[in-house]
């Protein structure tokens, strides 16, 4: 997945070049969307392709900056009549989750808003909480970003996902956030923000991400990074 900005060329085929979006599959359930960056729009025509009924699906949204929430107007399974997505995402002060959405995809921004795409989309807003998607439990933490940010953890069929995709490390980078421990610890997969290089980190500090490299210890108990 692409932080910050969707890309496209052959320079960007190992890494892909669409921002925030991963799918999580459940054997019988409808799946569990990740974020709503680009990489929507490509899952979009995929699910086009099975055919089949209007999709009613879930997507949990860690945040709302922008590549994180590209891909939902152009979400072509939410556009026929009859689907549905719940978004989950982060509780805000002022403006609810689904007013700041609506101020972002209208006209002078994009040409139509979101209720006017045919199928149905709710929001949720939720903080540090548990909820049960189907037979998924999932965990939500705050995560430290820029701006109110979510990770989650995803258990279903004795296995565990956790999703992390944009967490700022205190500049020290001598701890780690009590949140996002409790999300990662001992899961089969992490997905997790790796933007920076060890180089650039040494400028990009304080710029919201992290490196691939997780050489921190745990914060003392009661202590947040």
């Amino acid at each position: 997945m692409r932080g910050s900005c969707p890309c496209a060329g052959p320079g960007y085929t190992r890494y892909g070049g669409n921002t925030s979006c991963a799918v999580v599959e459940i054997d019988g359930e409808p799946p569990i969307i990740l974020d709503l960056g680009s990489g929507l729009r490509p899952f979009g025509v995929d699910l086009d392709r099975a055919g089949g009924e209007p999709a009613r699906l879930v997507a949990l949204l860690t945040h709302l900056h922008w590549d994180h929430l590209i891909g939902l107007p152009f979400f072509s399974s939410v556009m026929r009549p009859g689907a549905s997505l719940d978004v989950y995402g982060p509780r805000q002060d002022g403006p609810g989750l689904h007013e700041l959405v609506d101020q972002v995809v209208q006209p002078p921004f994009f040409p139509v808003r979101v209720q006017d795409l045919a199928g149905s989309i709710a929001f949720h807003e939720v903080g540090d909480d548990d909820l049960a998607i189907g037979s998924a439990k999932v965990r939500v933490r705050q995560v430290p970003h820029v701006g109110t940010t979510l990770g989650f953890r995803i258990e279903a069929d004795g296995a565990s996902l956790a999703y992390v995709s944009d967490h700022q490390p205190p500049v020290d980078r001598q701890t780690v956030a009590a949140g996002v421990l409790e999300l990662c610890a001992d899961a089969d997969l992490v997905i997790h923000d790796g933007q920076y290089t060890e180089e650039e980190m040494e400028v990009k500090g304080t710029w919201g991400h992290s490196t691939p490299a997780l050489r921190w210890r745990p914060a003392a108990p009661g202590v947040s990074g």
